[in-house]
């Protein structure tokens, strides 16, 4: 079954779009992806299917955080689920992403599991 709604990736490296990509087409999910904030954001504006965002925390000139944040001060997503994915996963970093408006987070290397319940649960 194809759902709805598409979900958004946002990550600078190539290799971790692949590997998302992966495992949303494996579950027959709709998805567009870029690699950059900057393209991300436009994406957002410009897709009213995008149903959930997957965003990588450590990008160059705009990261996460940033992004996130203009995400949810935006007036056009400012409600969209948004799921931090992050391969430094220190002591807060958790609590860092949600405080800048993420919903949920995950670690590197993703637990796919985990991921795909996320999903389902903000999608």
């Amino acid at each position: 079954m194809k759902h709805a709604k598409r979900i958004l990736i946002i990550d600078d490296d190539s290799r971790n779009i692949f590997a998302l990509q992966l495992t949303l087409k494996s579950r027959k999910y709709n998805y567009v992806s870029c690699q950059s904030a900057a393209d991300g954001l436009k994406v957002l504006q410009t897709d009213p299917e995008i149903g959930l965002v997957l965003i990588d925390m450590m990008m160059p000139e705009m990261d996460g955080y940033e992004t996130i944040r203009a995400i949810r001060s935006s007036g056009i997503y400012p409600a969209v689920p948004v799921i931090a994915v992050t391969a430094n996963a220190m002591t807060g970093d958790e609590k860092k992403c949600l405080d800048a408006g993420a919903d949920a987070y995950v670690a590197k290397p993703i637990d796919v599991d985990k991921l795909v319940y996320l999903i389902e649960k903000w999608l």
